[in-house]
């Protein structure tokens, strides 16, 4: 559990935050409130300052050089390649630095004592985002609030930046999570690949996709806004038993107004998902991951109550461009983990939020305990317990500096299920000619069922 006594406080006159509330924000915050973007916050609601000891630095509007050492072949490379390790974490010193690990963490390294590891690096604030995200996200401030919906809390009134970046309650960091600034049209080629407790690698999906955020419009409006924040399409080139399959998702801000449909090359014809969401195991990873598990966490929040914990500074994963730029995905899997020479981790300050089962609703895995970023509000860790209250699965996303965008957006995310000894990741681009692709807008046609039919292997 969370040592309580070492967060720090939150202070409403401050942040504009209620460390315990899970009610509604009955409307945005003051002019006041949010005229401290951009002054003692940085542009997104980060706290501008670094910390007391000097290990978090300050904000100085993030890393956006691009050039031949950051940006080469469609690759964006490690633009932090000469930082060494400050030191590492380690079954036999993490009670060191026990206040600033994860459950998830301390449990894989008493797991796995004589591989896991983490290398901590100096901490780099490198997220940044286009001036109109920024303009966005301070009329975000004193525009938006949260509504309920039949799918529970959902945004009102933003548009094309963070929605609460002043938050008022857990709800708020999540949906400032889930409409993270990670660009607007992008095509991705990677696989996924699932390892045994055996430590034997599965890829289990070879994929050509393309995903559109037209919450992110620049020309778009919350007034035009139709509730589609995230479109979603994906084409299985493999492995052989999978090629043809495709996957197709259209992501509402009202959960219940969420669409998805399935392309099986047995059946030859195009699907509705009945219940794309929640635990459902999701098709895009072969059904190793459920809904809400991509990307740590995604879709609606009706399932949990949500509690604002508090903000922390902790050790999560950072800057991890080298992961994507390696030769090959072998450089990547461990037996048991992500190999961890290749993983830079940092310290950064996140809020906490933690998320426990709705009464009268069902879910495999009852209680979550989130991690979102400050600067970027990307959920970079993630702990679920099962039922019985046992810790069964910690999660992780590995986001990047990409300052041709600029952002730091999560490209491969996954997890190391507890109980089995399995693990999980999506997304990975290592041994890809090319990574996150900027390309220019799609056609809505691009994101509908008859452009599957169109596609699909007969």
């Amino acid at each position: 559990m969370i040592n309580t006594t070492k967060l720090k406080p939150l202070f409403v006159a401050t942040f504009g935050v209620c460390a315990l509330s899970a009610q509604l924000s009955l409307a945005a915050v003051s002019a006041d409130e949010a005229a401290k973007l951009g002054s003692s916050l940085t542009p997104l609601g980060a706290e501008r300052a670094g910390n007391a000891d000097g290990s978090i630095p300050a904000w100085d509007g993030g890393f956006t050089e691009v050039s031949e050492r950051t940006l080469r072949d469609g690759k964006r490379l490690d633009p932090f390649a000469d930082d060494k390790p400050l030191y590492s974490v380690t079954a036999a010193n993490m009670a060191e630095y026990a206040d600033k690990l994860t459950d998830g963490v301390k449990a894989m390294l008493e797991r796995y004592p004589d591989s896991y590891r983490i290398d901590v690096y100096p901490t780099r604030r490198s997220a940044a985002a286009p001036q109109w995200v920024y303009d966005n996200t301070a009329r975000n401030a004193i525009r938006a609030k949260l509504t309920d919906s039949s799918a529970g809390p959902i945004p009102d009134g933003a548009y094309g930046g963070i929605p609460f970046p002043i938050p008022q309650d857990a709800n708020e960091v999540m949906w400032n999570h889930l409409l993270n600034w990670r660009g607007t049209s992008i095509a991705m080629d990677w696989k996924h690949y699932l390892v045994t407790a055996e430590g034997q690698q599965v890829m289990t999906t070879d994929g050509e996709a393309i995903q559109e955020m037209p919450y992110y419009y620049q020309d778009g409006s919350a007034e035009d806004f139709g509730g589609d924040y995230w479109l979603f399409h994906l084409l299985n080139i493999g492995p052989p038993l999978r090629a043809g399959e495709q996957i197709m998702g259209r992501t509402n801000l009202n959960g219940d107004k969420s669409k998805a449909h399935v392309y099986l090359t047995g059946q030859r014809r195009v699907r509705k998902l009945p219940n794309a969401c929640c635990d459902t195991p999701t098709p895009a990873t072969a059904g190793v991951m459920s809904f809400d598990e991509l990307s740590v966490f995604s879709g609606r929040l009706d399932r949990f109550d949500w509690t604002l914990v508090g903000k922390q500074e902790m050790l999560v994963p950072y800057n991890t461009n080298k992961v994507q730029t390696l030769d090959s995905a072998e450089q990547v899997l461990g037996e048991h983990h992500l190999n961890p020479d290749q993983v830079r981790w940092e310290l950064h300050r996140v809020w906490v939020v933690e998320a426990n089962l709705a009464d009268g609703k069902r879910h495999q895995l009852p209680k979550s305990r989130y991690y979102i970023d400050e600067d970027t509000w990307i959920a970079l860790l993630g702990d679920r317990w099962d039922a019985k209250g046992q810790l069964a699965k910690t999660l992780w996303a590995l986001p990047a500096a990409l300052p041709d965008l600029p952002a730091q957006a999560t490209l491969s995310a996954g997890f190391y299920d507890l109980t089995s000894g399995a693990w999980f990741i999506q997304n990975l681009y290592a041994g890809e000619s090319e990574q996150y692709e900027l390309v220019d807008r799609y056609r809505s046609s691009d994101f509908s069922p008859a452009m599957m039919a169109g596609r699909g292997v007969r």
